[in-house]
């Protein structure tokens, strides 16, 4: 697990010496550079592929170069020394991604009624295959066998995703294929370890219930439909994820970590949305259709009858609740050590506070009187709980 520590400070305590802090400065160090070249490395293979695929413009031309790249990756990787590593892998990667994006745009292009099916049957074949290499194979191959399996999966979620566009799937099948989608990157993120495609996952598992963002003229917005049943749903998901980082492995601890910090993030993205609208809940998952209406009065007409027999929570049920779980999530975080969820719960307070403040109780000075006297009691008591159960914090340290 990832602690903050001043190490000056430990050295002055004796806690350390100065060469262990030294270490623990130049590890830290290596994490933030390993993370700057890989960064590069795979947005440059990025880059070049797209745009090798474009500036060759024909299927037989990719196909050639793409197995050229791959090839000369491959026997670097293979025969050549630790320090060409980088470009074998680079050049592996490049080939692979021309071959499976090539055929991809050449099946949609050439067969577009069958290209959803192939590419999911394809994508799944090709997934398959690597997480055996992945699993298997040599160690110097395994970056490049994990990229092309990222790539395998995205073929074959853009099949799953093609084909239930040309059955006209809508309504209550696509949460399911939505929930498929969630599963398959987040195991796709533990078999690779990688946090950044676990995070991902959300995405899907958001729009099981039309949670998502949106774009129009200089304005990018999130919008949750139910904002009430997305936060149950993120709450479960959370709660899903406490309980495998409280037994699993390590690599399950850090997966369900970064997953459970991405589902804190859109249920309190769902909680900004209920503070200022409210909710009525369930009214966009059922009621009238406005296929079944000719007329637009009537068809509003039959949503607000409908809306009027479900159950409504307020904007300011939503802002108290909220600020109360915030509260909570805050002290509970900081007393387990979980600095993403502290410091993810720390930014939402501050949004909240913010639009509250714009919103609800910008001619309210009794609301930050009482506001403001209620949290200087809770610091105090929070302090002696502190004291009570872990090492005591001085009163210094809460100046």
């Amino acid at each position: 697990m990832y602690h903050v520590a001043q190490t000056s400070q430990l050295v002055a305590d004796g806690v350390i010496n100065p060469s262990q802090a030294e270490e623990i400065k130049a590890r830290a160090r290596a994490a933030m550079i390993a993370l700057c070249v890989n960064t590069l490395l795979i947005a440059g293979i990025l880059a070049s592929t797209t745009g090798m695929i474009v500036l060759l413009a024909s299927a037989l031309s990719v196909a050639v170069f793409g197995g050229l790249f791959l090839g000369a990756g491959l026997l670097i990787l293979r025969y050549g020394s630790e320090l060409y590593r980088m470009f074998g892998n680079a050049s592996a990667i490049i080939g692979a991604g021309m071959l499976i994006a090539g055929s991809s745009f050449e099946l949609t292009d050439k067969v577009p009624d069958l290209a959803g099916p192939l590419m999911m049957v394809i994508g799944a074949i090709l997934a398959g295959l690597f997480v055996w290499r992945f699993r298997a194979g040599f160690a110097q191959l395994r970056f490049a066998y994990g990229a092309v399996l990222v790539m395998a999966v995205a073929v074959h979620l853009t099949g799953i995703y093609g084909t239930a566009q040309q059955l006209g799937l809508a309504g209550w099948p696509m949460p399911f294929v939505h929930f498929y989608a969630f599963v398959a990157i987040a195991a796709l993120g533990l078999v690779l370890d990688l946090r950044f495609i676990t995070a991902l996952a959300i995405v899907p598992f958001a729009q099981m219930l039309d949670t998502g963002t949106g774009y129009t003229t200089a304005a990018y917005v999130f919008y949750s439909a139910e904002p009430t049943l997305s936060i149950l749903q993120m709450g479960a998901l959370i709660g899903a994820c406490l309980w495998v980082t409280g037994r699993g492995s390590a690599v399950l601890v850090r997966q369900g970590g970064v997953l459970m910090v991405m589902a804190f993030v859109v249920a309190n993205l769902s909680f900004l949305v209920g503070s200022i609208w409210g909710d009525v809940v369930g009214s966009d998952l059922f009621g009238p259709a406005r296929a079944d209406f000719d007329d637009w009065n009537a068809y509003w007409d039959a949503v607000t009858a409908y809306r009027e027999t479900l159950f409504t929570i307020t904007d300011g049920a939503f802002s108290i609740i909220w600020a109360l779980l915030l509260a909570g999530l805050l002290v509970w975080a900081a007393m387990t050590n979980r600095r993403g969820m502290f410091n993810a719960a720390m930014t939402f307070a501050g949004i909240h506070a913010y639009t509250q403040v714009f919103e609800s109780f910008y001619d309210e000075p009794l609301a930050y009187v009482v506001g403001g006297l209620a949290a200087i009691p809770l610091a105090f008591g929070l302090w002696r709980l502190n004291n009570a159960w872990f090492k005591p914090l001085s009163p210094a340290s809460t100046r």
